[in-house]
């Protein structure tokens, strides 16, 4: 008997109507409940939101840069963001749907994502920002050939768009990856 192989993936620039379906894949790999089916959940740390739709709508908008929406059958399963800065592509965004993970979706998409930084901008590094107190999520990425910088950036309180914190020692940590 053989057991069928799941569609390949497809990568795609994301567009105005995608917004909607993207800020809700944002939120549930994220925020609230149904966060807590994956293991990336923010839902101890962070209440509220974690995007909406002009904050979509901008990544989209990003001169030099791109949301990839990532599709298997037709289905969004996943998405994240590109965006050249100088020497480096900054990795945001980053979102799979919370019953598929935990099944190589994320390892795949980071490594066409490093691919697309270093084909489309001759990028020699790729640079991301991780919530300072999400280890297992940090460990993740340093298995993934990402290094801790020890740099630190203030998470920024009172703004609500990026969440309501439910703790007060939060900041961003960079990880950066040779590719």
């Amino acid at each position: 008997m053989t057991t069928a192989q799941p569609a390949a993936l497809s990568f795609r620039s994301a567009v105005e109507t995608d917004v909607p379906e993207l800020v809700e894949l944002v939120e549930s790999a994220y925020r609230g409940d149904a966060s807590r089916a994956g293991w990336t959940t923010e839902a101890d740390y962070l209440d509220g939101q974690r995007t909406d739709p002009d904050g979509v709508r901008a990544v989209i908008a990003a001169p030099d840069g791109v949301l990839l929406v990532v599709e298997r059958a037709g289905e969004l399963v996943a998405c994240c963001q590109l965006e050249h800065r100088d020497d480096h592509v900054y990795f945001g965004m980053f979102a799979v749907r919370p019953g598929l993970q935990g099944g190589g979706l994320g390892k795949e998409i980071l490594a066409e994502a490093e691919r697309r930084a270093r084909e489309a901008w001759g990028a020699k590094e790729m640079r991301m920002t991780v919530v300072n107190v999400r280890e297992e999520l940090i460990e993740y990425y340093v298995r993934r050939g990402y290094r801790r910088t020890g740099e630190l950036s203030p998470f920024p309180y009172g703004d609500e768009r990026f969440g309501v914190p439910l703790r007060d020692d939060l900041a961003f940590e960079l990880l950066v990856k040779s590719l």
